[in-house]
């Protein structure tokens, strides 16, 4: 096998999500049938935030999993982290880590996977975005339901005309340490933002018993919603509506593994000095989960004028 050819060596930056082993094991593991190849983790900080238990009660069990099954190394910086591989993945769960993890990891200039959430607050996300500009470092961050195969079939089928507007419904579980919708409903927030684009100007959002349902306005008349179910079923759903037609798609059902296909697109792109996914809608999806937290909070529609927030009574 020629150096071209040889795995990536991949490095972990926390291990405190199903996300790590799930990875692990379609990139190490060649007997899986949704194998992913072009990448092997061989390096690992586990982390984890003190003040947040579905973090830090969740090291040990992942750390363990990783180091004997599947042989990774453990280190305890993030720098040693970045500067022993080739392809850097910001594990941690807790999004509001991942500004400094990056920043401590950038001078390295390794091509960086940021899992969801990117960032807690735009201001977080935009220093990120720069400064991987500044450094000409190649920077991903999404959800993994925005590369559900079903979800991404209907994205690119056209024939129906230009998408009109999207609706999705999601399970909605909220962590105090990340704000309201960063925590779960960012899968659905993921998805409106990859069928809509940038351009999200009006928020509204509405806590009505067990159900939380947000309506977002794009600049062009565009309307996208999200209903947060947080006593109901747990599957992703979404209708794509079209000029001519509507695709109703479950996206929890996308008939392999979703976090295969952001595995593709990862080593895809970023090892050859390229992001899947445009920062304009990496920070769009921050930009519009923080509005319709505000929203949330404050009961008051909330319009976005560029990076600025404003709210004003519910008409």
């Amino acid at each position: 096998m020629t150096q071209e050819q040889s795995p990536r060596r991949i490095g972990f930056i926390g291990l405190d999500t199903s996300h790590v082993e799930a990875f692990a094991r379609l990139l190490m593991d060649e007997t899986n049938e949704h194998h992913v190849s072009g990448g092997k983790v061989v390096i690992a900080m586990p982390g984890g935030s003190p003040d947040f238990e579905l973090s830090h009660s969740r090291v040990p069990g992942f750390t363990e999993k990783l180091r004997d099954q599947f042989g990774v190394q453990m280190v305890d910086t993030p720098e040693a982290v970045a500067e022993a591989c080739d392809l850097l993945f910001i594990e941690s769960v807790d999004g509001r880590v991942h500004r400094e993890q990056f920043e401590r990891t950038i001078k390295f200039g390794k091509p960086t996977f940021i899992d969801k959430p990117f960032a807690t607050t735009s201001a977080d996300a935009q220093v990120m975005v720069d400064l991987a500009a500044e450094h000409g470092v190649p920077l991903m961050s999404c959800s993994s339901l925005r590369y559900a195969d079903n979800f991404q079939a209907a994205l690119a089928d056209g024939a129906a005309g230009e998408i009109v507007g999207i609706d999705t419904a999601g399970p909605m579980a909220i962590q105090p340490t990340q704000p309201s919708y960063f925590w779960y409903g960012i899968h659905c927030f993921e998805m409106i933002v990859a069928a809509m684009g940038v351009g999200c100007r009006r928020v509204t959002a509405n806590v009505i018993g067990d159900h939380d349902m947000v309506t977002a306005e794009w600049d062009d008349g565009r309307v996208a919603t999200y209903r947060g179910l947080s006593k109901a079923h747990s599957k992703f759903t979404v209708a794509l509506h079209r000029e001519r037609d509507v695709a109703l798609i479950n996206a929890s059902d996308p008939g392999r593994p979703y976090y295969a296909s952001l595995l593709e697109a990862i080593l895809h792109h970023l090892p050859h000095g390229r992001s899947a996914i445009p920062s304009a809608e990496m920070l769009e999806v921050v930009r519009v989960i923080e509005a319709a937290n505000a929203s949330r909070e404050t009961e008051q529609v909330v319009e976005l004028d560029g990076e600025s927030l404003s709210s004003g009574a519910r008409q």
